[in-house]
């Protein structure tokens, strides 16, 4: 069954405003959220990047259905898969049976804060996946200890764990980060509907999960303000290429957008008051076969966003 969830942008928003937007979702009748775990935004004008496991604590207490995941937590460098597992089962303790966790191999503007090197995208991925290992043996409960090739965990033990088992879905953009969601994860994690990488994941034993993809969007009262919004807040949007995991601050972010034009933007983001070309755009998820569709307005306007989706969007999918 489709469903369709909102992105909590940590990049945009300050905590007790995430807080606030993820009960409003909720009362919109958004059945889930995915909320971005950052160090720093992408470009400074978005302002804001708030440690995601504080604001979880914050929406696990003013939610009572909302199901919320990362959308992605980077347990490799920054943050060593031991603190993940037990931050996760926390916040899953506080949201029984509405909490995953949602990873990826990252990028460098997070994860060079403590001097450490940032590896080529084989290496990236075969830390995630012994890092989702030790993840995985932690919260098996008990005293552990592993000695792998990237980590070291001795005589740990998680003792504040969930009742329910919390799954991990793994973010991929392309043909082999796919392999690994669908060898390693209980779910994908994705921003296109792009065949290849469905296809990948199914035959490495994704086939039968659940499929997660983030549209972005920009809604306002007309198409002008709206394309003004989206480029001035996320002209990241069309920077191509492999940039988006390279690039190692957001001045960097900000001196690649300054080719990126409006019209550029509003061909990479919806833009605009017309429920028809939103609904069209979440469609192409559902048609490629990505279920649980999660949409991210973009700028400070989300009350008026969520209450234009629950008016004339969401409608469309029951």
């Amino acid at each position: 069954m489709a469903a369709i969830g909102y992105a909590l942008a940590s990049e945009e928003h300050r905590p007790a405003a995430l807080v606030r937007h993820a009960r409003l979702a909720e009362a919109a009748g958004f059945p889930f959220a995915l909320i971005s775990d950052h160090y720093h935004p992408w470009v400074d004008r978005q302002g804001q990047s708030p440690f995601v496991w504080s604001v979880l604590g914050g929406i696990a207490q003013v939610t009572t259905q909302l199901r919320v995941g990362t959308g992605v937590t980077c347990p490799t460098t920054r943050l060593h898969p031991a603190i993940v597992a037990q931050a996760a089962a926390t916040v899953a303790a506080l949201l029984p049976g509405r909490f995953f966790l949602g990873v990826g191999t990252g990028e460098n503007l997070n994860e060079h804060i403590l001097g450490d090197r940032w590896p080529p995208a084989d290496l990236r991925r075969e830390q995630l996946a012994e890092a989702v290992a030790v993840i995985r043996l932690l919260w098996q409960g008990g005293m552990q200890t592993h000695r792998g090739t990237h980590y070291t965990v001795e005589n740990a033990r998680v003792f504040t764990l969930p009742e329910e088992p919390t799954p991990i879905l793994v973010a991929a953009s392309g043909p082999h980060a796919a392999e690994l969601a669908g060898r390693i994860g209980d779910g994908l994690i994705t921003t296109a509907p792009d065949p290849q990488v469905l296809e990948r994941f199914d035959a490495a034993g994704g086939a039968g999960k659940p499929r997660y993809g983030q549209v972005t969007v920009c809604w306002a009262r007309d198409e002008a303000s709206a394309r003004r919004t989206a480029h001035e807040w996320w002209p990241n949007a069309a920077v191509p290429g492999e940039l988006s995991q390279e690039l190692p601050t957001p001045a960097f972010f900000a001196q690649a957008a300054q080719a990126v034009t409006e019209e550029q933007i509003a061909a990479a983001i919806v833009c605009g008051p017309d429920p028809a070309r939103h609904v069209a755009a979440i469609r192409a998820y559902l048609d490629a076969g990505i279920e649980h569709v999660y949409v991210h307005q973009v700028g400070p306007d989300q009350d008026g966003f969520l209450e234009f989706y629950r008016r004339a969007v969401l409608p469309a999918f029951r």
